[in-house]
């Protein structure tokens, strides 16, 4: 009886190693999306301050805001070095970062938010017209938007992880890894910064985490993975555009001319505090 009670447990994880392999074999032509751009790297955070010369330190304190209000902001997305995914294929070249031209996860609907924000002349995405395909530092950036004549860069990257978490533990051993027991998960985070392109100097940073999931038996292909993947990034990115809003919000009212409630009338104050709360 013990015989055959090992038999039937051995068989069991033969067929959950077979559906797992199946599931994974499935995808192996999947891109895996490269990494986010990191900020310290770029130049643009206090943390990356710390670590520097003295004469380094100075300099980066010294950065002052110097944009003109109403503001043109231009965004610009970079990823790491050796950034891929499904949909993306950038060329490997000279340069720290990848400059992300696609537009796959910036839907109208955000991108109309920013251009409704008060203080703001205009929203002006960087293509590569005027940006290179690869930078290595932040001044790269506020070279590219100086030449669409912003006054702010909004840099912001997306940072992507794959995984997956037991539903039932004896589930799939129960129904002999018949049923789904495993659930696919994708983890996005959005991180973004505001910076002036006259001097570097950082008037605020946002940042955002959604999650996307399904059953691991429908991850079956590489567009079913990919397609997790931009449901949780375009998530993340419009959560972030939540926190850009109040993160520009204090920097008008900081910055801008009379507390930069010039030029937002009563109805659009209202909308933005509701949708800052």
């Amino acid at each position: 009886m013990r015989g055959m009670f090992a038999s039937a447990l051995m068989m069991c994880g033969v067929v959950m190693a077979a559906v797992l392999a199946m599931t994974l074999g499935g995808c192996s032509s999947y891109s895996v999306p490269g990494g986010p751009a990191d900020f310290r790297a770029l130049g643009i955070t206090q943390e990356q301050q710390a670590s520097l010369t003295d004469k380094e330190i100075a300099e980066r304190l010294a950065r002052k805001p110097a944009a003109n209000f109403p503001a043109v902001i231009a965004t610009v997305r970079v990823q790491d070095n050796d950034y891929r995914s499904h949909s993306y294929h950038g060329s490997r070249g000279e340069g720290k970062f990848s400059v992300v031209t696609l537009r796959e996860i910036e839907s109208d609907v955000d991108m109309e938010r920013l251009t409704k924000l008060a203080m703001v002349r205009g929203i002006a995405p960087m293509n590569r017209l005027v940006v290179p395909e690869r930078v290595s530092d932040e001044k790269s950036l506020r070279l590219a938007a100086a030449d669409l004549q912003a006054d702010v860069v909004l840099v912001y990257t997306i940072d992507t992880r794959f995984g997956s978490k037991t539903l039932i533990p004896l589930l799939g051993t129960i129904t002999l890894g018949l049923f789904p027991a495993e659930e696919a998960q994708v983890t996005t985070t959005a991180s973004a910064a505001l910076v002036d392109v006259r001097t570097g100097y950082v008037y605020g940073l946002a940042e955002s985490t959604e999650k996307a999931s399904q059953l691991a038996n429908l991850w079956t292909s590489s567009d079913a993975i990919d397609d997790s993947r931009l449901r949780a990034e375009k998530a993340a990115f419009s959560k972030m555009v939540g926190e850009i809003e109040k993160a520009w919000m204090r920097v008008a009212a900081s910055y801008g001319p009379q507390g930069g409630t010039q030029g937002v009338t009563p109805a659009t104050a209202e909308v933005k505090t509701e949708g800052g709360k």
